[in-house]
């Protein structure tokens, strides 16, 4: 049985409920005819002009991206601006746009336990639980199978994500010896409270800001790794792509092209 667009939306929504979205977020097919066919699937963290040319290259029907195209709205799609010209592309080759984003960071298997699972952490909770379902959340916390010092902690997620440029950095001290982990993949130093109340030894992130950070580990606050935003949320994506082969009869791949805006490191 053919798999149509209206399948793929469906089986998503069911494992990426869209109610669990923040109220902000802009979640869900962005383009797209549902009755369209779809065979293949590709996977990213962003929507750009690269992972787009990859989909067509590569023959998806379908890119699925964490990220959502216009978080902010927008009056137009022309293709004058850079993403009206995305949108004209995706359109004229048959490629439709679908976003998971806070949605996907809540669930059961979303952003921050698919980065506690490459972790093995144990006993893993939310950081930040939801309030229609405490089991489910913004990041998560738990413990290491054996403890290790923060920079072995950080060695050890290098060989786990993709390599960036911009690389990882290490706030506080780094020969701490830490057990509870703290990890929120995407801007999370809005939990910097949040992790020490949950007695995290140290807490994994992305997008930390100079004055939220020093001003934490100033006051006696855990350590801190901090990741780009791409590689912390770049874990999710196998997640994705095994629930979607669970459920529909296409082919998958998983965008390996690092979509930070950070080219270099001097």
């Amino acid at each position: 049985m053919s798999v149509t667009l209206a399948d793929v939306v469906s089986t998503m929504n069911t494992y990426y409920p869209p109610a669990l979205a923040e109220e902000w977020d802009r979640v869900g097919l962005i383009a797209g005819d549902p009755q369209a066919k779809v065979s293949k699937i590709g996977l990213a963290v962003d929507p750009c002009e690269a992972t787009i040319n990859e989909a067509i290259e590569r023959g998806a029907q379908v890119l699925i991206t964490h990220h959502p195209l216009f978080l902010r709205g927008t009056s137009t799609v022309a293709a004058t601006t850079a993403k009206g010209t995305w949108i004209h592309k995706l359109i004229k080759n048959d490629v439709a746009l679908f976003a998971a984003h806070t949605n996907a960071d809540t669930v059961a298997d979303g952003t921050a336990v698919a980065l506690a699972d490459i972790l093995r952490l144990h006993n893993v909770r939310p950081l930040a639980p939801a309030v229609s379902d405490p089991s489910l959340g913004l990041g998560r916390v738990g413990e290491l199978e054996l403890t290790m010092s923060v920079r072995e902690l950080a060695q050890r997620l290098k060989a786990l994500i993709p390599e960036t440029p911009a690389g990882i950095t290490i706030g506080g001290n780094p020969e701490r010896i830490v057990k509870t982990v703290a990890v929120s993949p995407g801007s999370g130093d809005s939990f910097l409270n949040a992790a020490n109340a949950a007695g995290a030894d140290v807490y994994i992130t992305a997008d930390l800001r100079h004055h939220p950070a020093t001003d934490h580990l100033w006051a006696g606050g855990c350590e801190l790794i901090g990741l780009t935003h791409f590689a912390s949320e770049w874990p999710v994506l196998p997640n994705i792509a095994r629930r979607l082969a669970n459920e529909l009869d296409v082919d998958t791949y998983i965008s390996t092209i690092v979509t930070d805006p950070w080219a270099e490191r001097i």
